[in-house]
């Protein structure tokens, strides 16, 4: 059940005069979290509509997409085929959290060298897997697409209307560009990418005709899914202070933006803002396997 928006009470929000809500966009199913049920609710309608009984996707190896897909796609009475980075993890995918979760939820793998990978949008690479797997409805990486975005729109409700900042992590786009869409005219909304490159605005711009939001780009910690000791902190102290557990890769960055900003003045006293959680807890257990072999320390359960 989708928790309101908590408010968040913490000393440097008080001292500086502004109010932070973080909508637990986490809580909206059991199983398929956040912007994910989000983003695949109008595909699984689509997939069906047109006839088609598989659906098939892209992902890594704690990819959230991919877990929310197999258990979405199972939901709806659909097969899936999980198009995974690394043929490294042909063999022992069963050691792997999200893999594993994703195969008990009935999604078939497909494993594909990285260099080959980076073909996946490319028609003929499409092709290839169609003419080896049959027929499939195709939700590209990050299942960011018109449908996507569609669903993500749905995000922002009236109660959302006072809101000055509306803050969310990026990873292909989708999510921020159904957000701006939404968004009231004098709100300002900001992506937080966990990727590193400039390719997002370009993305973006493809599926947003507003003005009204920007990118801040400074929290990334290196790149996708990488973490160190201080972000690990932050996530630990901040879920034991509010209860609200923070996913490594995407929203725990964008939420140790938000107080890294206000820490530096960006907010002006008064401001109110809203930090959508998008999910993605599923992928904490997989990250502290890489804690672990790293020697750093594990991010709370």
């Amino acid at each position: 059940m989708l928790i309101p928006n908590q408010k968040i009470d913490l000393p440097l929000l008080k001292e500086s005069g502004i109010t932070l809500y973080v909508k637990r966009e986490d809580t909206i199913h059991p199983h398929i979290s956040g912007n994910k049920y989000r983003k695949l609710k109008y595909n699984l309608v689509e997939a069906k509509r047109q006839g088609h009984d598989t659906l098939l996707t892209f992902g890594g190896a704690f990819s959230n997409h991919i877990a929310a897909t197999a258990y979405a796609a199972k939901e709806a009475g659909l097969k899936t085929i999980g198009v995974i980075r690394g043929e490294e993890l042909t063999e022992k995918w069963q050691e792997n959290p999200t893999l594993k979760q994703a195969s008990e939820h009935g999604m078939q793998f497909h494993f594909v060298p990285r260099d080959a990978y980076r073909e996946k949008t490319s028609p003929d690479f499409v092709k290839n897997l169609e003419d080896k797997l049959g027929k499939f409805y195709l939700v590209q990486e990050g299942g960011t697409n018109a449908l996507a975005i569609k669903g993500c729109e749905e995000i922002l409700t009236e109660e959302d209307g006072n809101i000055d900042f509306i803050c969310c992590a990026v990873g292909t786009g989708g999510t921020l560009s159904g957000i701006i869409n939404s968004a009231n005219a004098h709100q300002t909304v900001l992506g937080f990418p966990a990727l590193k490159g400039g390719f997002l605005r370009g993305e973006i711009s493809k599926f947003t005709q507003n003005n009204n939001w920007d990118i801040i780009s400074d929290y990334h910690f290196g790149g996708y899914a990488k973490i160190n000791s201080e972000l690990v902190d932050f996530i630990n102290n901040f879920k034991k202070k509010t209860g609200i557990p923070l996913d490594p890769v995407y929203t725990g960055k964008m939420l140790f933006g938000i107080f890294d900003l206000i820490n530096k003045g960006f907010f002006k006293s008064g401001t109110q803002i809203l930090a959508i959680h998008t999910g993605g807890l599923q992928g904490i257990k997989g990250m502290n396997e890489v804690l672990k072999r790293k020697n750093l320390p594990l991010l709370d359960l």
